[in-house]
């Protein structure tokens, strides 16, 4: 994925491909640190990644086994750690006849390397989002894609994008285009594939989106009722899975207000209120 994304000009953070203790080691000195070690297969919110901190010496060695030995010597990138402002992602969708459909820049903000909350549109200038979405579409133009993708990015503090990683589906920051666009992603999806036209994606409202993850239910099942009536404006969605772990997605929330910030903290509110 790495390779595909610098091979067609697209921004990504510095890497190297390990596949060995002495990739490693070498890799350090080409990407330096801080990096983040990643495994090249099933990764997903945090899994299979590791930080390798700066160092005072000279000598990684120890360094470099103890994350080898983290990702249980599995291959992997070296990427280099980015100081980004923030985190977004587009998710768009292309047609079979090479329609590009797209719902704008999303901010989202993670916990635990889990994604926590998604606001749309992402509070950045509209010449900033607008690169952003054009970087999508040269991805999804380059890969050929029928259906819906999402592009996650890391957007620095000079308003530069940087491609994190690509979901060729539709993607849980595009969950709030449920309840607040024309078109969802999941409608997308199938007006994609099924060669219908694409959709409309205008946005109703602004909108703030926050996971329901397993730990709400450690005390049982989270007094749904209270929550619905205290927030009356409040979309709730339950996944309906029968088991709730920590850290596993169980469903969201969704609100919609005049400004991604009313939204925001509507949406944050109520999921407090859930753990009482």
């Amino acid at each position: 994925e790495k390779q595909f994304m610098v091979e067609h000009g697209l921004p990504v953070p510095n890497f190297v491909e390990i596949n060995s203790l002495d990739d490693l080691i070498a890799g350090i000195q080409t990407v330096g640190l801080p990096a983040v070690l990643k495994t090249a297969t099933s990764g997903y919110d945090g899994k299979g990644q590791t930080i390798i901190p700066q160092s005072p010496t000279p000598n990684h060695q120890a360094l470099a086994t103890t994350a080898w030995d983290t990702i249980h010597h599995q291959p992997a990138i070296l990427e280099q750690f980015i100081e980004f402002d923030r985190e977004v992602s587009v998710v768009a969708a292309r047609g079979i006849d090479g329609s590009f459909a797209h719902y704008g820049v999303i901010q989202n903000d993670h916990h635990n390397h889990i994604l926590d909350v998604s606001v749309a549109p992402a509070p950045i200038p509209d010449e900033v989002a607008k690169r952003g979405i054009d970087l999508a579409r040269r991805i999804l133009e380059a890969l050929d894609v029928v259906g819906v993708l999402c592009v996650e990015f890391f957007l620095t503090k000079d308003g530069q994008f940087l491609v994190n990683e690509i979901a060729p589906r539709p993607h849980n920051s595009g969950h709030l285009t449920v309840d607040a666009c024309v078109t969802s992603q999941f409608e997308q999806q199938l007006r994609a594939v099924c060669g219908v036209p694409l959709g409309d994606t205008t946005y109703h409202r602004p909108v703030a989106m926050a996971n329901l993850l397993g730990d709400l239910w450690q005390n049982g099942e989270p007094d749904w009722a209270k929550m619905v009536s205290a927030y009356p404006q409040i979309k709730l969605h339950l996944y309906g899975k029968r088991e709730a772990r920590p850290g596993r997605k169980m469903g969201h929330l969704t609100a919609l207000a005049n400004d991604v910030n009313s939204a925001e903290r509507i949406v944050r509110e109520a999921r407090q209120l859930l753990s009482f």
